[in-house]
């Protein structure tokens, strides 16, 4: 299939492409359609009848969501490449090309599929009162609301922009919904122009009309209504015809911050220009050709940049659905349970109880709120404490953690708090977040220029008896986030082990100061020595093996690329050492060939909990598993987290939670219910679960609720 002749003008500034030339290409996966594979694992849940029904709606939207940034990120990426002229090709041979050509084929394949689900949910939604009515099937007196309501809300906020020689085409804002007008002047020949109206986003998506019988729940979309009055927006103009669309701007735009004097004013220059970047992909229902021409002459686009879609567009626009109040239509309700080490403790006391022993917390099983976040909002009223430092990735709008240390500051502690400013499309909010901290007497730092601070890490300062000071600090897998620690699946370690401690010190020297400390004894730390030990400890158990002693690996983690580790453990695998490998998102390995991955087993777990632990174990020689390596922390094996951002690995030392942790990963394994078996074509193949397959979520809910069965 011919790929579209991309256009010079679409590339402001690349980055460097990494080619694998050379390489035995047969060996490994694509990345990108592993990652596609990996939607197509979120899709099937949509569909999956033992799923409640809200909770399917919910999948849809985040297949949306997912497929979006994608596109954003990925396919803009691959435009970059093209617009630059690299050829280089993939880890598995393709050139950039020959990949979009694929991506597009597999994003028309998927949408298509995406609205068959939606649409087989269309009759069980009924049967349970929901249902969302075209403008045709409503009643002259729900016609009569819905216009009422159009001009009494909607109207106002209404912006219709025509385009003529007196109006250039207007700014189309990424992945905004918008209705496309063919308009004609009944006073003029051959006056056909083209307005845009911009679908709100300010009101919501759909409305609710009155009851009507057993259907309780009744909408119609907004767009529906406004496409209804669009006479009340263009007085005496001929509407010719009306067309939903939505475009889709890039968002791999690389800065160069080496030599960056003011790395805020970098990060808001680049959110500037992704506001404003290259359109890659039109989106449309109900084709007007002359205006998909318009748009796609206006957008700079080609053919292949051009999607059109059966039913809707956006599937995130049906969240007042999943805002209904109907229990039954949703997963029953979960609420984290305390941590057995910190019930019925006030509040100073957890420091208490994290002296006496590491205390490791799975989430969402086990409460962020009274583990991790209490940590930090008891260091910042806590007499005591004399300093707090953490790192921020993401966090959400109405964060507690950064308003404790807002008000840790105010009371006088030290307080530092390293944010983020790049966290790809959280940028705004870091941004917001860092000048309030500011504001308030928190020393904000944005890290080491050319990389990305990606570690869950904070430490708390405390004078204690005769004035000795003691630290404590928490390594987590997961982001200070208590929004999605309800719903990731993230490991928190609290410690005060003065090792570990010591050299979480040493890592804010690292990223707020000059520190070149690179033997680290205890932390695996990147990019300074944690691919390196990883290696070293891949190695190990090659050694192990052909020794005849005990060797083993698990490794749990979000995404696998890196070439270096896929390689190591092809050596590892050849050697005779079991590798069992629990990846959610993408897999560059290839498991089960004859002769190098014989020994490799790949399964993805996806259901109702994101699994986003990274969690390795190494079995070091010993037929005890308590005896092996275990470590926990925020990288996944990817050349990024282990070459460009600061991450930290933390090796679980205390017994109790060393056990805990185990358990964990023989569930992971066990698991029948929500795993997938990748097989060496890249396929991933759905476990067949019996009536006493053990689903790891319902299982870890049983666990915390019932801890000593």
């Amino acid at each position: 299939m011919a790929g579209p002749k991309v256009k010079k003008k679409r590339v402001k500034k690349t980055k460097k492409a990494y080619g694998y030339s050379g390489l035995k290409h047969e060996n490994y996966l694509n990345r990108e359609f592993s990652w596609l594979e990996f939607n197509d694992r979120v899709l099937f849940e949509a569909g999956d009848k033992q799923n409640p029904l809200l909770e399917r709606i919910r999948f849809l939207s985040i297949f949306t969501s997912n497929q979006d940034e994608f596109v954003m990120k990925r396919v803009g990426g691959l435009r970059e490449q093209i617009s630059a002229g690299y050829s280089s090709l993939s880890i598995d041979g393709l050139t950039p090309q020959k990949q979009l050509d694929s991506i597009r084929e597999k994003l028309k394949s998927n949408t298509k599929k995406q609205n068959e689900i939606f649409n087989s949910l269309i009759p069980e939604l009924s049967e349970q009162g929901i249902e969302i009515l075209s403008w045709a099937k409503l009643s002259a007196e729900e016609k009569r609301i819905a216009n009422n309501y159009f001009k009494s809300d909607v109207f106002p906020v209404l912006t219709p922009l025509s385009v003529d020689p007196g109006h250039p085409f207007p700014f189309i804002s990424n992945l905004s919904l918008s209705l496309g007008v063919k308009l004609k002047n009944p006073n003029k020949e051959d006056s056909i122009s083209f307005s845009r109206v911009k679908i709100p986003d300010v009101l919501s998506p759909l409305m609710k009309l009155p009851a009507k019988g057993k259907i309780t729940d009744r909408f119609v979309m907004l767009g529906e209504i406004i496409e209804n009055n669009l006479s009340l927006l263009f007085p005496g103009m001929e509407i010719l015809n009306v067309m939903i669309f939505r475009v889709t701007r890039n968002a791999d735009l690389a800065h160069d911050d080496e030599d960056a004097e003011d790395l805020l004013e970098v990060v808001e220059e680049s959110l500037r220009e992704r506001r404003f970047a290259d359109c890659i992909r039109l989106e449309y229902k109900k084709i007007d050709k002359w205006m998909v021409k318009f748009l796609k002459r206006e957008l700079d686009l080609n053919d292949d940049d051009i999607y059109e879609v059966d039913n809707l567009i956006d599937f995130t626009r049906l969240k007042p659905l999943l805002e209904l109040d109907r229990p039954e239509l949703k997963y029953k309700t979960w609420v984290s349970v305390t941590p057995e080490p910190l019930l019925n403790e006030p509040d100073y006391q957890i420091f208490n109880k994290i002296k006496e022993n590491d205390i490791l917390v799975h989430h969402p099983y086990e409460s962020f709120a009274l583990s991790v976040e209490k940590f930090i909002t008891s260091a910042a009223v806590d007499p005591n404490v004399l300093a707090i430092k953490m790192t921020l990735y993401r966090t959400e709008a109405r964060s507690p953690i950064v308003r404790a240390l807002m008000r840790a500051a105010n009371n006088g502690k030290q307080v530092v708090c390293l944010i983020e400013l790049k966290a790809r499309f959280d940028e705004q909010r870091n941004i917001y977040w860092a000048q309030k901290l500011e504001e308030a007497g928190v020393h904000v730092v944005y890290g080491i220029l050319g990389l990305k601070t990606h570690t869950k890490i904070s430490m708390v300062v405390r004078k204690e008896k005769k004035n000795q000071i003691s630290t404590y600090a928490h390594i987590g897998t997961g982001n200070y986030n208590s929004q999605t620690a309800n719903i990731y699946t993230d490991l928190s370690l609290l410690t005060s082990n003065k090792e570990i401690c010591s050299e979480i010190i040493e890592v804010f020297n690292y990223i707020t100061g000059k520190s070149l400390k690179t033997d680290y004894k205890k932390l695996l730390v990147a990019p300074l020595n944690m691919k390196s030990t990883f290696l070293t400890m891949i190695k190990k158990e090659i050694k192990n093996k052909k020794e005849g002693k005990p060797a083993y690996i698990y490794a749990k983690m979000n995404q696998l690329e890196d070439l270096t580790i896929i390689d190591a453990l092809y050596e590892a695998s050849q050697a005779g050492v079991k590798v069992d490998l629990v990846v959610r998102g993408f897999c560059c390995l290839k498991p089960g060939i004859k002769g190098l991955s014989d020994n490799i087993s790949v399964k993805s777990i996806v259901g109702r909990f994101l699994e986003h632990s990274r969690t390795y174990f190494f079995a070091s020689g010993f037929e005890n598993k308590e005896q092996g390596s275990l470590y926990i922390g925020s990288a996944d094996w990817m050349h990024r987290n282990l070459h460009n951002r600061v991450e930290v690995i933390v090796p679980i030392l205390n017994e109790v939670a060393k056990k805990k942790c185990l358990h964990f990963i023989e569930l992971t394994l066990a698991d029948k219910s929500l795993s997938w078996e990748l097989k060496n074509d890249g396929r991933y193949e759905k476990s067949s679960p019996t009536k006493s397959g053990l689903n790891l979520h319902l299982e870890m809910m049983r666990a915390v609720s019932q801890p000593n069965n």
